[in-house]
């Protein structure tokens, strides 16, 4: 880990940066899902079933990224919509700002990322749910999310590996490798990443029946808040349970888009990448060309390139599936994409779970993190971040 100095540096820059305003949906397509369960987390769960529901859908978890709502994030990329085209189930779990004042997820806070415990026991609970109370197609549900939500989808398909087919991580970060803030914004910046033995060993030691989802990984080369050496990192840290060797089985670029893919024995996908040049941090879409879905704004970036559309259809959503491809004519980066943005971890205060009745970090968790947090905190305030 950088020395707290540095950290601290880095902190205090942020209040010099100009913080992208969340603009309000113009339409709120979501439904709230209600009482779901236990909640220790303390999310809410917003949903999106289509007017023709088929059978048994396919049910997709939406993950939003920090600064933003479940609403802002389904209205930049456009997974309703394309719900409601193709017949499939939405569940955006939302964070609020009583567990964290960015809204990001606590993907970095070991009472939140292990397994039944913390947010991800609510995010499961919320799945629990949706397929109790919808035509649900269990083999068939999925998880993806932006950043701060890509990590934690990616600690989804870690703690839970027999409920999810697939998921798609765009902007996150392995599995387990920080669990103080000082550690979240060095793995960010690539600093102190483990080595590949280590990076495997962070994953729960489990062998689901219905064997391991397989893991999209997108990633900006021209993120300045995650760096792109975590998108090679989730790579190798999921190589193992997956049983693919360390080189590519395919490589195409196609433009400004590098597509990488590892297959099973059968010849199946099991990891795949998708490296987007220059292009910074946010999900990109593609708002103008003739399938255009979604809007462009803070995090939600127009690269003629809908990651929405492509990975619905590598996980047969839609018609497309059959000819998945990530080919495209993306446009020209648009200067603002390539500015330093400023989606921070941080971390709740042990209280503000105890106030909405839910379970706070134990004693060990908040020692651990000790007189460090209180420094972090303080420059946080100092930077008019808290």
């Amino acid at each position: 880990m950088r020395n707290l100095s540095d950290t601290i540096a880095r902190l205090a820059a942020f209040k010099h940066m100009k913080q992208p305003a969340q603009p309000s949906p113009s339409v709120d397509r979501l439904a709230y899902l209600g009482p779901f369960g236990s909640n220790p987390g303390a999310l809410k769960g917003r949903i999106y079933i289509p007017k023709r529901p088929a059978a048994a859908m396919p049910l997709v978890v939406v993950l939003h990224g920090c600064t933003q709502s479940a609403a802002q994030y389904d209205a930049g990329t456009g997974w309703s919509m394309l719900a409601e085209e193709a017949g499939f189930a939405l569940l955006f779990p939302e964070q609020g700002q009583a567990n964290n004042l960015n809204r990001c997820f606590n993907w970095f806070q070991p009472s939140d990322f292990q397994r039944d415990q913390g947010e991800a026991l609510s995010i499961r609970q919320m799945i629990d749910h949706m397929v109790a109370t919808h035509s649900i197609d269990r083999s068939r549900v999925y998880v993806t999310g932006l950043s701060a939500g890509g990590a934690m989808a990616l600690v989804m398909l870690a703690d839970y590996p027999e409920l999810f087919a697939g998921g798609a991580i765009i902007a996150g970060l392995p599995y387990g490798v920080a669990t103080t803030i000082p550690g979240a914004f060095d793995v960010m910046r690539a600093h102190g990443l483990p080595d590949g033995p280590a990076l495997r060993k962070l994953l729960p030691d489990a062998t689901p029946s219905t064997g391991w989802p397989t893991v999209s990984v997108w990633q900006g080369t021209g993120d300045q808040t995650v760096s792109a050496a975590n998108a090679d990192a989730i790579i190798e840290q999921w190589r193992g349970v997956h049983q693919v060797a360390a080189k590519p089985d395919d490589v195409s670029k196609d433009g400004r888009v590098t597509r990488r893919v590892w297959h099973d024995a059968r010849g199946d996908i099991r990891l795949e990448q998708v490296l987007i040049a220059g292009m910074g941090h946010g999900t990109p879409i593609d708002d103008k060309g003739p399938d255009a879905l979604g809007a462009a704004g803070p995090f939600i970036l127009d690269v003629g390139l809908s990651s929405t559309r492509l990975i619905a259809a590598r996980w047969g959503l839609t018609a497309e599936h059959a000819a998945s491809s990530t080919a495209t004519t993306p446009h020209a980066l648009d200067p603002d994409e390539l500015l330093v943005t400023t989606e921070m971890p941080v971390q709740p205060q042990a209280d503000d779970r105890q106030r909405n009745g839910t379970t706070a970090p134990n004693r060990s968790a908040r020692e651990d993190v000790g007189g460090i947090r209180k420094v972090i905190e303080d420059a946080l305030r100092q930077a008019g971040l808290m």
